[in-house]
């Protein structure tokens, strides 16, 4: 079924941040077009007979980057002939000096700069979710986190806030050729998150500090390929150096209020059931 409303395509509507982006702006009324490789409207990024259709009618564009570096380009010029007039690109907080992390990521965010229309990029922190809904989730589970992290600590975010700020973003003037570094209000270590985890849950669950090369042959022994095992360490390692340990206003800038705090998030994923 087909509309003459102008849409939003929102790409990887069935991940952390898209599905939440999906909800909240159908929830103020918005046609939205929510893509993925088995969603509602199909979007493969290595099939680009998929890239038109998802396309149709739609006047903005949630981007999430390519693991292939060189398709960002194409599907942002042929967004743009489809009628594409503004893009909210998700990258990561300190791509720009942990760019050996997601090339596909710096690859968009040249590609929407470059697109000739409405641009704004978001760069959050490590998502709080990680913790309850995929990435550390079963290590939390099975009673140990281990990671190359040390003590520097992570201002958290949370997946909501993301989604509400790319929906203002999306929705909203003002914020052309903006770039916004989202995180939560406080920083904490790894170590101290886990704690809180098992505070609220009850569970009994250990931090452990890894080295990278101990990080590196954990991550292959459980099956990741070697590409992304480097490639986290590299994430970590601009972590460990601090480039993301201090909390941002992005949030508040575009939404005028603070951003979930870790302890708040922990208390209603665990009432949620997120550990059980």
């Amino acid at each position: 079924m087909t509309t003459d409303a102008p849409s939003t395509l929102v790409m990887a509507g069935t991940g952390k941040t898209g599905r939440r982006l999906v909800q909240t702006l159908r929830s103020t009324g918005q046609h939205v077009r929510a893509a993925s490789r088995s969603g509602e409207v199909r979007f493969d990024w290595s099939r680009r007979e998929t890239w038109r259709p998802a396309l149709a009618e739609a006047s903005a564009v949630y981007l999430l980057a390519p693991e292939d570096p060189a398709l960002a380009a194409d599907f942002v010029t042929q967004a743009v002939d489809s009628g594409v007039g503004r893009f909210v690109a998700l990258s990561g907080r300190g791509i720009d000096r942990v760019g050996d992390f997601s090339p596909g990521m710096v690859a968009a965010e040249e590609a929407v700069q470059e697109s000739g229309v409405e641009w704004t990029i978001i760069r959050p922190n490590n998502f709080s979710q990680n913790f309850s809904e995929d990435l550390f989730r079963q290590p939390l589970l099975d009673g140990r986190l281990a990671l190359p992290m040390g003590a520097t600590p992570e201002p958290f975010v949370d997946a909501q806030d993301v989604a509400d700020v790319a929906a203002t973003l999306l929705t909203s003037p003002g914020h052309h050729e903006q770039v916004y570094d989202l995180s939560g209000p406080r920083a904490l270590t790894f170590a101290a998150a886990v704690a809180t985890v098992a505070r609220v849950t009850g569970r009994s669950i250990r931090y452990v500090e890894l080295t990278p090369e101990q990080y590196h042959a954990e991550l292959l022994a459980e099956g990741y390929p070697a590409e992304t095992a480097t490639a986290l360490n590299a994430l970590f390692a601009g972590m460990r150096a601090g480039h993301l340990a201090e909390p941002t206003d992005g949030v508040r800038r575009v939404l005028g209020r603070d951003a979930l705090d870790f302890d708040s998030y922990a208390a209603q994923a665990a009432a949620a059931g997120a550990w059980s």
